[in-house]
């Protein structure tokens, strides 16, 4: 099954659910359920070559090392590229892949624009790693603990910095839209940086908006899983991500990547998480 709106393959990301630590097992429930493609974890260099020997497309593989490429150790860093440019190299065995990864400094207390300084310097290494092996970096926004490549001020320096067409964006709008960042204008902005999509949205609670804000911490209000007292992670349809406008700024653009649903949904993870991943697949066809 594929997006209507530029026929755009959809899959979504494996994580730790109990019912697919098989692999063959999940690339046939795959299959079975009308999914064109999968994302792998850290195992890229050994289980990317039997997704697509499965006939399925692999929208992902998660980079070998995150922490240690930003690293304020220049021996830590040195280590990092190297392990990461030799699963680079292997996993490429099984074609050109998006490396996933979240720019998680290895010091969180460090300022940001000294970790933000390291973190180019390591790219500049493995980005001819990554050209020569057709690969190509997909960074995904999660604004966690001393995350960088999170707003577009963050993005625009690293692209200044660290040019290489091999370095790009996974677009998840659910983190923009938690961040109070417009998806819209972001999504036009990037277009041409971005190689990959998660098929995750945010619902936001507009009555606890009002009630709590957005600078301080709640005193009484109690939060979800994958989400706060005033917005929840969801999958696609369940919040307030234009879809339609983003995939046809992207098409129109010449993205013809995959688009994978990462459920992170308290409505369904730990209870029925095949419905969920189904149910938001069937939204994404008829966008």
């Amino acid at each position: 099954m594929a997006t209507t709106t530029g026929n755009l393959a959809i899959g979504f990301r494996r994580m730790g659910f109990d019912w697919h630590q098989d692999l063959n097992e999940l690339i046939e429930w795959t299959k079975e359920n009308g999914f064109e493609a999968l994302d792998i974890g850290q195992d890229g260099d050994t289980a990317a070559k039997t997704v697509v020997d499965s006939g399925l497309r692999v929208g992902s593989v998660d980079l070998a090392e995150w922490h240690g490429m930003i690293s304020a150790n220049a021996d830590t860093r040195k280590a990092a590229i190297e392990k990461n440019s030799e699963y680079v190299k292997a996993a490429s065995e099984a074609g050109p892949l998006n490396h996933f990864i979240v720019m998680l400094p290895e010091d969180a207390k460090l300022e940001p624009a000294e970790n933000f300084k390291y973190m180019v310097d390591s790219f500049n290494e493995l980005a001819p790693v990554m050209e020569a092996s057709e690969a190509k970096l997909v960074i995904e926004g999660w604004p966690g603990p001393g995350a960088s490549c999170c707003t577009p001020e963050t993005w625009r320096a690293f692209f200044e910095q660290c040019s290489s067409p091999a370095m790009g964006i996974n677009f998840d709008p659910s983190h923009l839209i938690r961040m109070g960042i417009n998806h819209r204008r972001y999504v036009k902005e990037f277009k041409d940086r971005i190689y990959h999509i998660h098929g995750k949205d945010t619902n936001i609670d507009t009555h606890a908006s009002y009630n709590l804000g957005h600078e301080l911490p709640a005193t009484f209000a109690t939060g979800v899983a994958y989400g706060s007292p005033t917005w929840r992670y969801c999958i696609p349809g369940h919040g307030i991500t234009d879809w339609g406008f983003c995939l046809k700024v992207l098409t129109e653009n010449g993205y013809d990547g995959c688009i994978s649903i990462e459920l992170e949904d308290c409505n369904f993870n730990g209870k029925d998480e095949k419905r969920g991943i189904n149910a938001g697949r069937q939204f994404l066809e008829n966008v």
